[in-house]
């Protein structure tokens, strides 16, 4: 059979990761790029043998078997609607988009095409998430603590809210994700905002928090919290713990350290092991050979969801139920 031709939309530092992952799997080929910023795309094309195209309009039309849709978050769209329109399958990169309409309008376009997609929450490929989901088993989960304590990223629009979305939506996403995968859905969020944006001299504008805390109420029962910051010059801590009845996790892209009545264990993990699982998926889906894609568009769209409730609470100062609907109108 032969290789699957990739294009990708953006040439930023995600889409060359992905670039990376996709030219060493002997099953996928990237065939080419397009980004707004020609430069950009011509590098990451010339680093893969692949063609640059002016428009996503001329990329789709060079005969592809896929395409990745690797953009801000604020250009999230146009993009995505293109390749729809063209039938292809897709992997969109994490956040989906900055607001909510334009999630559900795509996850709906992507319904009546049945088409194949993926979004980038590669965390649920780690295998110590899948250890920690058979560790937890039929046990009830009864608080969820998740964390992301972090810099401001090296790019112009981060820092802005109409560009970025702000930390929980562009960076905690994949900690909602994880506590979504292993606690279930979230019914209602309340959540508070410092209202002070990071000190962040290369993005002049900065309007996001500085720091924000949410306390989320799951379907099952289970209570959680979410701690963001974006406040430091490192990434002090990403993760998750959980508390069941008898057990304690405390998982990161690195570890999961499990402590019950027993004692504890930790498990190391290597995260760039979960980066070529979540390309490989996609690709073995769409050869036909394989379905093990954990984060189809529609899943994504519930996490999206939850991140957009915490930026709705800060604003309205009151809990928020986790619908489209109330997100929006708050």
């Amino acid at each position: 059979m032969a290789r699957t031709r990739i294009g990708i939309i953006g040439a930023g530092g995600v889409a060359a990761r992905h670039a990376r992952v996709l030219s060493e799997n002997t099953d996928a080929q990237v065939t080419g790029v397009t980004d707004v910023l020609p430069e950009a795309a011509a590098r990451l094309a010339g680093d893969h043998g692949a063609r640059v195209f002016p428009t996503v309009e001329a990329l789709i039309d060079s005969g592809l078997d896929a395409v990745y849709v690797c953009v801000p978050p604020f250009a999230h769209g146009d993009a995505e609607r293109a390749v729809i329109a063209a039938g292809l399958p897709m992997f969109v990169e994490k956040p989906i988009s900055i607001n909510s309409e334009i999630a559900h309008e795509i996850a709906a376009l992507i319904a009546e095409r049945d088409l194949t997609t993926a979004v980038g929450h590669h965390w649920r490929y780690l295998p110590v998430v899948e250890r920690a989901r058979e560790l937890l088993g039929g046990r009830p989960i009864r608080l969820i603590s998740g964390a992301w304590l972090d810099k401001v990223p090296p790019v112009s629009w981060w820092a802005r809210a109409d560009r970025s979305g702000g930390p929980v939506v562009e960076q905690a996403a994949h900690v909602i994700d994880l506590a979504r995968h292993l606690g279930g859905e979230v019914d209602e969020v309340f959540a508070y905002g410092n209202g002070t944006p990071p000190e962040a001299p290369a993005t002049p504008g900065a309007d996001v928090d500085g720091a924000t805390t949410a306390v989320l109420r799951f379907a099952s029962g289970a209570v959680g919290t979410l701690a963001a910051t974006c406040v430091l010059g490192w990434k002090q801590r990403a993760g998750l713990e959980v508390y069941a009845d008898g057990l304690a996790l405390a998982l990161t892209e690195t570890e999961l350290v499990i402590r019950d009545g027993s004692g504890t264990e930790v498990i190391d993990c290597d995260p760039v092991i979960a980066h070529h699982a979540v390309d490989r998926a996609f690709v073995a889906a769409v050869r036909g050979e394989q379905d093990d894609i954990r984060v189809p568009y529609a899943e994504a769209t519930r996490t999206h969801d939850v991140a957009l409730a915490v930026s709705a609470s800060v604003a309205a100062g009151r809990p928020i139920s986790v619908s489209r609907t109330e997100a929006a109108r708050a």
